[in-house]
């Protein structure tokens, strides 16, 4: 048995419900592996288990991805051995050591620093899972990317760019608008903008073939008018609240709409999915289609100020958290 560090909730709430604790962590079992992590990943969802809006046992250590070296290895890890780098996909991220299943860690490319892993995991994969899984973006395309200055955002944006899709984006600030464009959006709209409008008009009147919607609540109705007749609507995310129900009869009175609600464990849910995800992730970062973009560095103890800022909007790229 060993001691870790961990930022852990007894009640949900605010970002003031996160408390640091140091815990015993038992020695792993059979196909499990702990992971001493060097940096953490900072995602949207880690918000909503602490708020309750995702129902968690308590008490609870948030987060779900990290990067670090191999520390100890159970029985039946045969892929695996103690000083690998490592990147995973796991509950449990936000401390010092975490345990993990072996299945669900990565060997890290040596081309592909701790930091990096961390910032682009988790958020890589979902725009891997959105533009080449749910539906496969083709050339031609236009595609309306939201919140495209945030973590996922500003790997969709390029790598949808790379496939040969037009990309408009939408941001909250100038500043965000800059960043987006450098990242290779041919248009940029402001959210307080009336986004189909704006959005047919730069389309000839058509709309788009798309929309990649991680805000929810505010920018639902206007995914779905900004799209062409049998166009998608992915919605992925509940940064504003998790969308309100909508009628069939309004996805066909848009013309035939799709509508989509994916979750990214459904497309990782075996070692080979992992692989295939991670291989084609991986290798984007390595030929320079993606970067991972760290706008944030911040020490795990200080994880609720993190907390704060993602949910006001205030980050652009990635946020890591530091142990």
């Amino acid at each position: 048995m060993i001691e870790t560090r961990v930022i852990r909730l007894h009640k949900t709430g605010g970002p003031e419900v996160l408390v640091e604790e140091t815990i015993p962590l038992d020695l792993p079992g059979p196909g499990e592996v702990i992971v001493r992590n060097t940096a953490i990943g900072l995602n949207f969802i880690d918000t909503y288990f602490r708020s309750g809006l995702y129902p968690a046992a308590l008490p609870f250590i948030p987060g779900n991805e990290g990067a670090g070296i191999v520390d100890q290895v159970g029985a039946e890890v045969t892929h695996l051995k103690p000083g690998d780098r490592v990147a995973y996909l796991s509950a449990g991220a936000y401390a010092s050591h975490t345990k993990v299943v072996a299945s669900s860690v990565v060997k890290l490319p040596d081309s592909i620093a701790y930091d990096q892993a961390a910032a682009v995991l988790l958020k890589g994969l979902t725009a891997w899972m959105l533009l080449f899984e749910v539906r496969r973006a083709r050339p031609g395309e236009t595609a309306l990317v939201w919140a495209a200055a945030g973590g996922v955002g500003s790997l969709l944006v390029p790598w949808a760019r790379s496939l040969g899709v037009r990309v408009i984006a939408v941001v909250s600030t100038e500043e965000k608008a800059a960043r987006v464009r450098a990242n290779g959006a041919e248009d940029v709209l402001l959210s307080h903008e009336d986004i189909p409008a704006r959005v047919h008009e730069l389309t000839a009147g058509r709309g788009v073939d798309v929309s990649y919607d991680s805000v929810g609540k505010d920018s639902a109705d206007a995914s779905l008018a900004a799209l062409r007749p049998r166009g998608w609507f992915v919605t992925y995310g509940n940064a504003s609240g998790p969308v309100a129900p909508i009628a069939p009869a309004r996805l066909s009175m848009g013309g035939s709409l799709n509508m989509t609600r994916p979750t990214l464990f459904s497309f990782i849910s075996t070692p080979q999915e992992m692989a295939a995800g991670t291989a084609a992730l991986f290798g984007a970062l390595q030929v320079g289609t993606l970067k991972a973009d760290i706008g944030h560095r911040v020490p795990l103890a200080k994880v609720a100020e993190a907390h704060k800022a993602i949910e006001a909007r205030q980050t652009m790229g990635s946020t890591v958290l530091i142990p």
